[in-house]
């Protein structure tokens, strides 16, 4: 083992951000060489409303080696087949994000490019019907994608909704088993190293002192090591994206939980919906510049369905990222390292992302710092993708029933995305760049979701004949409306797989 080897590691936070760090630490490092702590205090609590994922949680499960069905018994989960949008582009409006395409390519050309052409011919057939996924959660089925390529039912993918609090207790559960050392207390100030710069140790508030090569910022919007300490600086991205507030609430199961999110657009912002299998999680997240909290509790309260479970509480953020995510010998990993509104529940996959970037640049003590350069400009380039497709849900709308929407639609856009806009207007293509989270697919849902076609569509479409394109179309949507109807419904899934019991 090199002199200069990384020989322990501290984690400062818990919640779902310090517990995935500390599981994938433990996954790939060995505890006899490099111990791993994590310090948390129970005097702060964790927001605890239902989380909703994205496909890539499943390959963290693979990752860890969890049991799926006994992960979601655990956290009284629930799937998702992606996230429904409503009264985005107009009050009235409906349109799906599933995970998924909209099928295979046909004769090398996009599909979505042979909907554009019948599209423009006056066929009204919305997108939404060639999307599996949306087949299935419309009907509030679910089944896990079958391993038979020839079925329709190979062709899609599934994330997860489930309650936060009982997911970190479940990691941490996973991590102690695995050699991971929790200290109960509240870090409240951190000691540098006087020639370096570089953090010593961080002292709790019992007065211990606790020393550690490496430091992984997990105390979430304060940045208590990133920021406090370190003063690394952050950058506001409220210009683009002006929701800072949010109102939460867990409420009662009105009926057997969704395979979705759900998404409404209100007067100042939206609000979400998150089926879990014994309550539902609810916020809504506003521009506290285009209302008051007052109104914006009494329009969530008004819209919330079942009966809360607790009074709703408030929070405030500031969408943006920190200056850079790894700063000497600290890494910023979860809200410490930035925050993203939840609107495509990007939150766990940037945590996942973040710790397995670490693994990829995981330093030594000689602490050259390209490799936190790189680090930064990947994950930099990852947050702006993101922040870019978020934008997109809000530029793009033609309500004008409120000044929030007035705002959005006429707001300067970031050059990469108006490049991607001004693209697929033209092309009905988008151009990706490095560090993309999100794939065509997902762009022309929102695109198409929200009223904005292209001019014209791939002229290679025109080598089909277009009574033969109809007929292949039609026939595809019979396909996913049968393989929709095959699959069991999804609370009829749950029991009989992955159970909870009761809180």
């Amino acid at each position: 083992m090199s002199d200069q080897a990384i020989r322990s590691i501290l984690i400062v936070g818990g919640g779902t951000a310090g517990w995935i760090s500390a599981a994938v630490l433990a996954r790939f490092l060995d505890p006899a060489r490099c111990t791993i702590t994590l310090i948390e205090s129970e005097e702060i609590g964790t927001i605890g409303v239902g989380e909703a994922t994205v496909p890539l949680m499943q390959h963290l499960n693979g990752l860890l080696g969890i049991d799926e069905r006994e992960f979601v018994r655990a956290t009284q989960g629930s799937f998702k087949l992606g996230i429904e949008f409503r009264d985005w582009g107009r009050i009235g409006d409906r349109f799906f994000h599933g995970f998924g395409d909209y099928g295979d390519a046909i004769e090398g050309v996009a599909p979505h490019q042979h909907w554009l052409k019948l599209r423009g011919e006056g066929d009204p057939t919305p997108i939404d019907a060639y999307s599996l996924p949306w087949a299935m959660a419309e009907r509030g089925r679910f089944a896990p994608p079958s391993s038979d390529p020839a079925k329709q039912q190979h062709y899609y993918r599934y994330a997860f909704h489930f309650d936060a609090l009982l997911y970190a207790r479940f990691l941490r559960n996973y991590c102690e088993q695995r050699g991971v050392r929790r200290i109960e207390g509240r870090v409240v100030d951190a000691a540098l190293d006087g020639e370096s710069g570089r953090i010593a140790a961080v002292i709790t508030a019992d007065g211990e002192r606790h020393a550690a090569d490496l430091f992984i910022d997990c105390s979430g919007f304060r940045g208590l090591l990133i920021e406090e300490a370190l003063g690394t600086g952050y950058e506001d991205w409220r210009h683009w994206l002006p929701c800072d507030s949010a109102v939460v609430a867990p409420s009662a199961l009105a009926g057997p939980p969704a395979p979705y999110t759900l998404s409404t657009a209100r007067e100042a912002g939206w609000q979400w919906r998150i089926p879990l299998q014994h309550r539902m999680g609810n916020g809504y997240v506003y521009a506290s510049g285009f209302t008051d909290d007052a109104r914006a509790r009494d329009l969530f309260t008004a819209n919330v369905e079942g009966a809360l479970l607790a009074d709703p509480r408030l929070l405030r953020f500031t969408t943006g990222r920190r200056k850079r995510f790894w700063n000497r010998n600290c890494v910023a990993i979860g809200l410490a390292g930035g925050f993203m509104e939840p609107l495509e529940s990007t939150s766990i996959q940037l945590i996942q992302t973040a710790i397995a970037r670490l693994i990829e640049y995981f330093p030594d003590r000689n602490w050259d710092p390209r490799v936190a350069e790189e680090y930064n400009r990947v994950t930099t380039s990852e947050f702006e993708r993101i922040r870019d497709f978020l934008i997109l849900h809000y530029c793009l709308t033609r309500r004008d029933d409120a000044p929030l929407w007035d705002h959005c639609r006429a707001m300067a856009l970031p050059d990469t995305l108006a490049h991607k806009i001004a693209t697929f207007r033209a092309t009905g293509r988008v151009p990706l760049l490095s560090e993309e989270s999100y794939q065509e697919p997902s762009w022309v849902a929102i695109f198409a979701g929200n009223g904005l076609l292209p001019d014209r569509y791939d002229p290679l479409v025109d080598r089909i004949d277009r009574d033969r394109l109809r007929a292949g179309l039609a026939h595809r949507r019979q396909q996913i409306a049968e393989a929709a109807e095959a699959t069991p419904p999804h609370g009829l899934f749950l029991n009989r797989c992955c159970r909870a019991e009761a809180a």
